[in-house]
């Protein structure tokens, strides 16, 4: 059972669907059928745990007639619902055998870029110190920020966004990114504080996307460095380091700026970086590797040349080819709309 099916229909057992209860009086062509996609259906619901409102949902078939078209017992064209079902099948074959046919791929790479992330990550925990951080789209820094989290214990991620920019905001996006629960808002930043206090541990809290954050939301962050102890990551693009990173800080921000204890700013990839990915998804063909060095010092770097190593590599299986420059050129015109 996969995690979504299993979320939808957490009630869903191999029980549920069983043998039709009869057999509808049709002709023997329609009985064949009927009797095909009621057994594929029930091996295709069985496997991922799907109960009849599930498939009923999922396949636009009404409940009422999917149950009496299960059970033989429908009045109704038997025939025709017969079709929608084998349609909602046919697609859902389709679908599983384009995830086979897709390669899964690096979840994350050590690249130089990500090691100096990572390092300044395990200081700004441990000192604790308050780190700013800008790179450039698609240099991993969400993917290196997650892995963090899931390694090393103590450090949290909130990814901020344009909605959560003010103080109160963000303040309830880190109470649900830490678990803390206090329903007087008056009480909310001590209880987050409690949570990130160090108490002879190393806390970290990251935050993504720091460019979201308007001033008293990160006056509030730097409140929790001072009082609780906890380390703070800040994590973005170019207008983080403009605002909190840069030698000369713009007014309001002198108090938050002399508490920064490590910066990165790298808005392109290093060359290891992209021969790092490449390595990492096994390509060896030369002019392959040319092509993605290309992809990889056009905007969004890193992300763009794994996103077309993927499509890149379904157009591959789809005309069963070894992964080809050419396959490269069309992945990059498909997603970029312009020719290598």
């Amino acid at each position: 059972m996969t995690k979504e099916t299993a979320q939808a229909s957490p009630h869903a057992s191999p029980h549920v669907w069983g043998v039709p209860k009869g057999r509808p009086e049709v002709d023997p062509a329609t009985l064949e059928a009927w009797e095909r996609a009621t057994e594929r259906l029930r091996v295709v619901a069985e496997r991922d745990g799907l109960s009849r409102s599930e498939v009923s949902r999922r396949s636009d078939v009404p409940l009422g007639t999917l149950s009496a078209w299960y059970d033989g017992t429908y009045a109704g064209s038997i025939a025709n619902v017969t079709a929608r079902v084998v349609h909602w099948l046919d697609g859902l074959d389709e679908q599983r055998e384009a995830a086979a046919s897709m390669p899964a791929g690096p979840e994350w790479v050590a690249t130089r870029t990500a090691r100096e992330l990572w390092d300044t990550l395990v200081y700004a925990q441990m000192m604790p110190e308050i780190a700013v951080v800008t790179l450039g789209a698609g240099m991993g820094k969400t993917k290196t920020a997650r892995r963090y989290v899931a390694e090393r214990p103590n450090a949290f991620l909130v990814t901020m966004r344009p909605t959560t920019s003010g103080k109160h905001s963000m303040l309830q996006e880190l109470a649900l990114a830490l678990d803390v629960i206090e329903r007087n808002p008056a009480r909310l930043d001590r209880a987050i504080g409690m949570r990130l206090q160090r108490n002879g541990r190393q806390t970290l809290l990251i935050v993504d996307e720091a460019q979201n954050l308007k001033d008293d939301a990160a006056d509030q962050l730097r409140y929790f460095h001072d009082e609780y102890g906890a380390g703070i990551a800040l994590i973005g693009n170019d207008e983080v380091a403009s605002r909190f990173g840069r030698k000369d800080p713009r007014k309001g921000q002198a108090q938050f700026h002399r508490r920064v204890g490590k910066r990165i700013e790298r808005l392109t990839p290093h060359e290891d970086d992209i021969e790092a990915l490449i390595d990492a998804w096994g390509i060896e063909d030369a002019e392959v590797r040319k092509l993605l060095r290309v992809i990889g010092h056009k905007p969004g770097a890193l992300g763009q040349v794994d996103k077309s190593i993927r499509l890149a590599s379904m157009f591959a299986a789809g005309s069963c080819e070894p992964l080809s420059a050419q396959h490269i050129r069309s992945a990059w015109k498909d997603r970029a709309g312009e020719r290598l």
